[in-house]
């Protein structure tokens, strides 16, 4: 077998806030003076884990933390042969809670352009679906000031609709920016609909639950929308009861643009490279499917078409030179 750290690989689900190494985040605890949240290993749902994730996020304060987690995950992302990430932040709730919206914006781009030179980035902006408007005008507004930012998704409990910030997706399309919401993770297929249309969504962030409705599985396919789909996390956030239970390789079967993420890997306690182990380990997967589902990826990004290209191709040599150890 193939080593998989190895895989030329292309993030497109990741949250900068749940990817801070543990040492840094008892670091920033201490010195902020503010509450150290450990991770209870597994959460009993999707708002058992977004209270957990505000004791993360109460724990950046300055510029130099933002800064520092972004630096760090670029290095973490580069050492499991990430070549290619699309991370995504929630700029605008940390401007408002230190009272400077620019503020860690500003310095978590500072801190990913002193990342390693093989790790290319771009920044997509999320916005909880269930905060108001004018935190989605303040989280566009950013988006439009900073060219490293692409695009902007919506996250949070589905339950809340996307029908408010239809405007927001208006603007977004109108200024060259990519839309990219979480949907179908802990709601059913009338959440990808809305996605897919009045959210204008150019990727489905989860999607694994498209299966209940054939016709829409349909419809996703044939559309080429690709699915972020990270395992690790939907299990460890409640929403799949075991990682072999999961419904990855139907999804695959369904013949459906599937890639692999982490989305919290701080969490789960995974990288990208555990990721394609577990479905290695759990589904029987090949190393020729694990490079197709690497490909997915890199077509699915939104990188540079020379960016694509040239992961391509490495991703094939990967597949060529045979097993190592």
């Amino acid at each position: 077998m193939r080593d998989l750290a190895a895989l030329p690989k292309a993030h497109l689900h990741v949250h900068l806030e749940s990817t801070i190494r543990p040492a840094t985040l008892r670091d920033l605890a201490d010195t902020n003076e503010v509450p150290y949240p450990p991770s209870p290993g597994k959460f009993s749902g999707f708002r058992d884990f977004a209270d957990h994730n505000s004791l993360v996020r109460a724990c950046l304060q300055t510029s130099d933390d933002f800064e520092r987690v972004a630096r760090e995950f670029c290095e973490d992302e580069a050492a499991q042969g990430t070549r290619y990430v699309e991370v995504t932040f929630t700029a605008a709730a940390h401007g408002e809670r230190l009272g400077d919206l620019e503020l860690p914006l500003t310095s978590v781009l500072k801190g990913l352009r002193q990342g390693p030179p093989e790790l290319e980035w771009r920044v997509l902006l999320d916005h909880s679906r269930r905060k108001p408007l004018e935190r989605a005008e303040r989280t566009l507004r950013l988006a439009l000031e900073h060219e490293e930012v692409i695009g902007l998704g919506m996250a949070g409990e589905e339950r809340h609709s996307l029908a408010p910030f239809a405007t927001i997706f208006e603007r977004a399309r109108d200024a060259g920016l990519h839309l990219v919401h979480h949907a179908g993770e802990d709601a059913g297929p009338a959440s990808i609909r809305e996605a897919l249309g009045l959210g204008r969504t150019e990727r489905l962030g989860h999607g694994i639950r498209v299966l209940e409705d054939p016709a829409l599985v349909a419809e996703v396919r044939d559309r080429g929308i690709a699915l972020e789909v990270c395992p690790t996390s939907n299990v460890t956030l409640g929403l799949v009861p075991t990682m072999a239970e999961h419904p990855l390789p139907r999804l695959v079967d369904a013949g459906l643009a599937v890639t692999l993420n982490t989305d919290v890997p701080s969490a789960t306690r995974t990288t990208l490279t555990d990721e394609f182990a577990t479905a290695r380990a759990t589904f029987g997967y090949d190393d020729t499917t694990l490079a197709a589902l690497a490909t997915n990826a890199v077509t699915a990004s939104f990188a540079p078409e020379a960016t694509k290209t040239a992961l391509r191709r490495e991703i094939a040599d990967w597949l060529t030179k045979g097993a190592s150890g």
